[in-house]
């Protein structure tokens, strides 16, 4: 095969179905399936993480490799013919805060992914035309520091104003699949790629040693799964607020979503109360709940100069995307700012990782050590080295330090590693500094 014909290939066809979708916005789309070939499920493979968990079969991307034509070819067959059978997605459970609570992934197989990649293409050419710029997660050319960054002009602008915080309760494992299809029927139609999704829909989840197939959801950390996602609260969600909403308050108001996580900031107090009373009832419409704890409306005014002295008058504050948004004063004096800082939720589970890493590993070289904490430091100051937050990153570098050197310590019953070694061992394995990575 070709890479550069392959490539050149795709990318024209993914042009052509995005020109088709966004000249008809009514078109449902019958026949798509043809654009699938071994050319598309090569670049879908190579979009493909290879080092990735293992599904229920054990297959590794590697392994999968060692006869990579002959595997394509044959699952292209398969996906064609309607042959292709979804097996079940392994479960398996990750923390989801500082608390005992988790957030349960499915792992489908290494095959499973190159097809749902392969499908997610074709999917995202038509979606991306529709898709509104509220809508931030899992999409092209799109990230959480995007989202953040539009939130922050938007408050800014408005000088605050009222934040409606969200959170629906487990939507990936009550998404109903009744509205899912209604709304895949007003774009796409092919038979071939339905029913593959509601094979993928239906596989079921293995877990404990056993298999169960939920009547609602789609498995978090599918490949296809965050795109599903997207459509249902496009329509759920979105394009209500946008068509719906927006048009009957009084006045300016802004949704900013990322997956299943969003806020709308309000300028009138009214019409938050307004919109925070239907959400409910338009989410169970469609299957969802929101979570009663933590949906809550946080009034966001920007202080005046001089009010700060009395808690009862400054303004809340809340989280998004891992940060925790909140007024505080600028550098010129009578100003004020809006200011990101790490949440304490996302805090402590990032040190809990690490700790937990440390006492693991502490017997391994140092050297080893020093590479794979410092991969973890860089990775943390990418997403949360934000303007403003500089502090919380440099906590964090710090407590990773006194982490290391605490299980340093305890690699024996003696105790051999006293600060002075420490930092004499620093000088050899140096950890990165903190360090600001997105800047306004």
């Amino acid at each position: 095969m070709s890479g550069s014909l392959n490539l050149g290939s795709i990318s024209t066809r993914l042009r052509r179905i995005a020109r088709l979708a966004r000249e008809d916005r009514s078109r449902s789309f019958l026949s798509l399936a043809h654009n699938v070939d071994e050319f598309w499920l090569m670049e879908a493979y190579s979009r493909t993480r290879k080092d990735g968990a293992v599904g229920v079969d054990g297959q590794t991307g590697k392994q999968y490799a060692e006869d990579l034509e002959g595997n394509l070819r044959s699952l292209l067959d398969r996906f064609k013919s309607g042959l292709y059978r979804a097996p079940p997605v392994k479960r398996v459970e990750i923390p989801k805060g500082s608390g005992s609570e988790t957030r349960p992934i499915g792992i489908p197989t290494f095959e499973d992914k190159v097809l749902q990649r392969a499908v997610a293409m074709v999917l995202e050419a038509v979606y991306e035309e529709d898709f509104l710029d509220c809508s931030y997660g899992f999409r092209p050319k799109r990230s959480a520091h995007d989202a953040i960054q539009v939130l922050r002009r938007e408050l800014t602008g408005m000088g605050g104003g009222w934040v409606l915080e969200v959170d629906i309760r487990s939507f990936f494992d009550e998404l109903d699949h009744g509205h899912l299809r209604t709304f895949l029927d007003r774009r796409v139609r092919d038979g071939v790629i339905r029913r593959a999704i509601g094979k993928w829909l239906k596989a079921g989840v293995m877990g404990r040693g056993c298999v169960w197939h939920p009547e609602t959801g789609t498995p978090q950390g599918g490949v296809i799964s965050p795109l599903l996602a997207n459509i249902y609260l496009h329509e759920v969600v979105d394009r209500w607020f946008e068509e719906e909403v927006k048009p009957r308050l009084r006045g300016r108001a802004v949704l900013v979503r990322y997956a299943d996580d969003f806020v709308i900031v309000f300028a009138d107090e009214h019409d938050a109360r307004r919109v925070a009373e239907v959400l409910a009832k338009r989410l169970s419409r469609f299957g969802l709940r929101l979570h009663p704890e933590k949906t809550r409306l946080v009034p966001f005014r920007r202080p005046s100069w001089g009010s700060g002295g009395s808690r009862a008058e400054r303004p809340g504050s809340f989280t998004f995307l891992g940060f925790t948004h909140f007024w505080g004063t600028g550098r010129k004096q009578g100003s004020w700012v809006l200011k990101r800082r790490t949440a304490a939720s996302r805090f402590t589970r990032s040190m809990s990782r690490v700790r937990n890493w440390c006492r693991r590993w502490r017997h391994q070289p140092v050297a080893w050590q020093r590479r794979q904490l410092s991969r973890r430091l860089r990775g943390h100051d990418a997403y949360y080295g934000i303007t403003g937050n500089f502090r919380a990153v440099s906590n964090f570098h710090w407590q990773v330090t006194r982490e290391w050197r605490k299980w340093l310590d305890r690699r024996s019953q003696k105790r051999s590693m006293p600060w002075g070694r420490f930092h004499r061992l620093l000088d050899v394995h140096p950890l990165p500094r903190p360090k600001i990575v997105h800047t306004i």
